[in-house]
């Protein structure tokens, strides 16, 4: 696309130039960024009338998150007509939920020469999703922000700094304290052993004799809101393991992703493996994608003998349908 697709945009403004538009043409801009989505501008024009689009991206909105934008904004189209200029005006639009239609507006008068398209929003909300009232993304979305960041500087400094603990963490090679309100707050495994008369209970400790320290400071940085992605990475099977273990399922799921994301022939049997025992279906049927689709298992033949020697049945079992399959052509 050309520079006469793209939006000047600011905090709250856009405008986009057109030039002459031929009668029956379709233009679309480029994407522009307002608030938390990305935004498109289209114009149509036919015979009888000039039809103006905007609509938000919602295919990224629901990725990051964000429900459609509810929405209230004036919409004017600045016509140069030398030696004039002429202004249309929508009436403006207010608290409107933004959907995949977006909001048209058809101008019955016929348009010529080059025109302005302006958006000018007056504000952007997104919904409640417990069914609240809708907030400005501009007054309690930077508020909000502001006290999640406070909130978790806190938190980590109570962990790494040793803030009143009262429960002490004892891994394979070493131990950390933490504190057993947040970590009953975050798994009910453990607010159900610190709520009833169990061990870990009277001696406030808890053992982890699977995993190792590093392990667990990652397990209990990503509890308290402060692990970083290398040591996420370096960590993710043992944060699996206590995530399946300690019942947290943000963690698991968190795992999961990221071990979809970097297959290849190094690891892929045990990933299956590990998808196996913790029941991941999407990472399973990755792993066989990967070895049965893209034939990376005519690749692996010392790895596989190991691997058939070593895994659950039913688990060779797929492996060998997926291989029959591939081999009848299904």
């Amino acid at each position: 696309m050309t520079d006469g697709a793209r939006v000047e945009a600011a905090p709250r403004l856009a405008q986009w130039r057109v030039d002459a538009l031929p009668c029956y043409t379709y233009r679309k801009s480029l994407p522009f960024r307002i608030g938390l989505w990305n935004w498109y501008l289209s114009v149509e024009r036919n015979n009888k009338q000039t039809c103006v689009k905007l609509f938000a991206e919602n295919s990224n909105s629901a990725k990051n998150g964000h429900s459609a934008p509810i929405a209230s904004f004036v919409t004017k189209l600045l016509i140069s007509l030398p030696p004039n200029q002429q202004t249309i005006i929508h009436p403006g639009i207010f608290d409107k939920q933004l959907k995949h239609e977006g909001f048209v507006w058809a101008i019955d008068s016929s348009v010529t020469g080059r025109f302005v398209i302006e958006i000018e929003f007056l504000d952007l909300k997104i919904a409640d999703p417990s069914g609240g009232e809708p907030a400005s993304i501009w007054a309690s979305q930077q508020i909000k922000q502001s006290s999640d960041n406070t909130a978790l500087s806190a938190l980590a400094r109570m962990l790494h700094d040793d803030i009143l603990t009262d429960i002490t963490i004892n891994a394979a090679d070493g131990s950390v304290r933490a504190h057993r309100a947040i970590l009953a707050a975050r798994s009910p495994v453990f607010r159900s052993m610190f709520s009833h008369d169990l061990r870990e209970k009277e001696l406030s400790a808890v053992d982890i004799p699977d995993m190792s320290l590093d392990a667990c400071h990652a397990f209990l940085n990503y509890i308290y809101g402060d692990l970083r992605s290398e040591e996420f990475l370096a960590n993710r099977l043992a944060l699996l393991r206590a995530a399946d273990k300690y019942d947290m399922a943000d963690l698991k799921e968190t795992c999961h992703e990221s071990l979809l994301e970097d297959i290849d022939t190094g690891n892929v049997l045990e990933r299956l493996q590990t998808a196996h025992l913790y029941r991941l279906p999407r990472l399973k049927g990755g792993c066989l994608r990967f070895l049965v689709d893209f034939r990376k298992v005519y690749e692996m033949h010392d790895d596989l003998s190991a691997f058939l020697q070593t895994a659950e049945r039913d688990l060779v079992a797929e492996v060998f349908h997926g291989v029959l399959a591939a081999w009848s052509g299904r």
